[in-house]
């Protein structure tokens, strides 16, 4: 049996947990980098210390467990060890996707055929991406996400709870997209944008 270490102890930590062991990894270690935390115990699996131990031993195989995605980002572009592929097999996922190092994909999800995605890509519980959509590293497809044929969504993008998006839409990299939103036209990088339709309400703080 494979064995993982999940860099991260929160709630994300606990979908994450339950994805690797379903998908028949042994989870053996959290890290999280608050002292108070070590020792304590998620789901059975202790916190045994802060997470660069860890990330850089090219020995290690790991799993980021971090929601945001530019600290999900900071951690990976600065890690050595190797990083799993987690796919629940409560999820469908077409044998033609391409799915990148550190990509999780939770429960109930769908990936349809010829998309791809990029590293450390998060697709959440019941979120669902058809056929040919490209998906840039470190983004997020939140829970309950329907992404249509062929969009677009760039390198950090974010899709809140029960977003949708029209067919052949491009999202540019590391614009974020509220919770129940309908995206039916482009939107361009480093964006907020919210609503039916979804408009663009300020600049990204990510």
């Amino acid at each position: 049996m494979e064995r993982v270490i999940v860099v991260g102890s929160g709630g994300h930590a606990k979908v994450v947990i339950t994805t690797a062991r379903a998908a028949g990894l042994e989870v053996t270690a959290l890290t999280d980098d608050d002292p108070a935390r070590w020792g304590q115990f998620v789901l059975g699996v202790e916190i045994i210390g802060p997470a660069p131990p860890i990330l850089d031993d090219p020995r290690q195989v790991a799993v980021l467990a971090i929601g945001g995605n530019r600290a999900r980002q900071r951690r990976a572009l600065a890690a050595r060890c190797q990083f799993a592929t987690l796919v629940h097999p409560g999820a469908i996922v077409d044998a033609s996707v391409r799915l990148g190092a550190g990509t999780v994909v939770f429960a109930g999800a769908v990936i349809q055929p010829d998309a791809v995605l990029g590293a450390h890509v998060i697709v959440n519980t019941g979120a669902s991406i058809d056929h040919d959509c490209a998906i840039g590293d470190f983004a997020h497809i939140a829970p309950g996400a329907h992404l249509a044929g062929g969009v677009e969504l760039g390198e950090g993008g974010f899709l809140g709870i029960g977003a949708v998006v029209i067919p052949n839409v491009r999202i540019g990299a590391w614009t974020t997209v509220g919770a129940g939103a309908a995206v039916v036209d482009d939107l361009a990088a480093n964006l907020v944008a919210a609503g039916v339709p979804a408009r663009p309400l300020a600049q990204s703080s990510e």
